[in-house]
Order: structure tokens, then sequence, then C-alpha cells
């Protein structure tokens, strides 16, 4: 197992998160969603942590990171950008707005661009399928978003 590379400010605020949640390894998700808010990401070095406060392997932390799709192991961007691919939003277009995202921003799903402004993932659906094809960036819903609107978008958000 590698050393942890935390802070000792970071190391400690995960220690006291577990401590909240009485190092009870049934709350292990609760623990990752805060750790998450705090790092902005879950990298091994947090995982192990955790497992060790909780006294649990780190294969089954990794476990749980892997299964939820909320959960990410790798930083993102400043805008984090989701396109929506459930039924309603996919039936409307949704691959081909999830594609030129990634022609535009050069990366592919999963990834973060290079200056670490942009990441892009994908999800099975946000709730909003009247304005399909749906897209987040943060917390802001972009309803109806055809192709021909991702540089704009893109542009605007360079812009702030």
């Amino acid at each position: 197992m590698s050393e942890i590379q935390l802070t000792q400010e970071k190391a400690d605020t995960l220690r006291n998160i577990c401590r909240e949640h009485a190092n009870d390894p049934g709350e292990l998700i609760n623990i990752l969603h805060k750790t998450q808010d705090i790092l902005g990401y879950l990298p091994a070095e947090a995982q192990q942590l955790i497992a060790g406060e909780l006294h649990i392997p780190v294969s089954r932390i990794y476990g749980v990171v892997t299964f939820y799709s909320f959960f990410s192991m790798t930083p993102k961007g400043e805008h984090p950008i989701s396109v929506c691919m459930g039924t309603a939003c996919y039936v409307r277009g949704a691959e081909k707005v999830l594609d030129e995202f990634k022609r535009v921003l050069k990366i592919n799903v999963g990834e973060t661009t290079a200056d670490g402004r942009f990441s892009l993932s994908s999800l099975r659906c946000v709730g909003a399928c009247g304005l399909a094809p749906v897209v987040l960036i943060g917390e802001k819903v972009y309803g109806r978003v055809v192709p021909g609107d991702v540089e704009k978008i893109i542009s605007d958000l360079t812009k702030q």
C-alpha cells in the first residue's frame, strides 16, 4: 500500500468525517460523499485513509466508488459537464451532443481538459425528460441542447 499523500490538514479533516459517523462501515457512502465534497474526487490516498479509520479493506471502498457513478476517482474540471443519456435524451439526440462536446473539448468521457477547465461525463437520467436532451454543467441545467449549441456553451463558460 502506498503512503498517503494528503496534506495533514486534509487527512485530519477526513479522520474527523469518519469520527462524525462513529467510524461505522455502514456509513461508508455518507463518508465518501462528504470526502468528495471536500476533495472534489476520491483519490486512492483518501480511500486508504478511510479504510484504515473504518477497519475495512480498501477493496470494499474501491468497489463502492467504482459502482456508483456519482463518485469519481479523478479530479473534475472547473466546469464539470454531464450529458444525460437516459431514454428521452438519447432518443432526441444526446449521443450527437456528447460527440460534439468530445470533439470541441478534445477529450473523452471520464477525462478532464489539460487546463483543468472542463471535464466530461455521461449519466443515465437527470429527471428533466421534457427538456431532452439535457446537459448539466455544475448545477446548471441546459435543456433542448443540439450539437450546434455546444461551441457557444463552451465559449460562454470560457469567458467566466
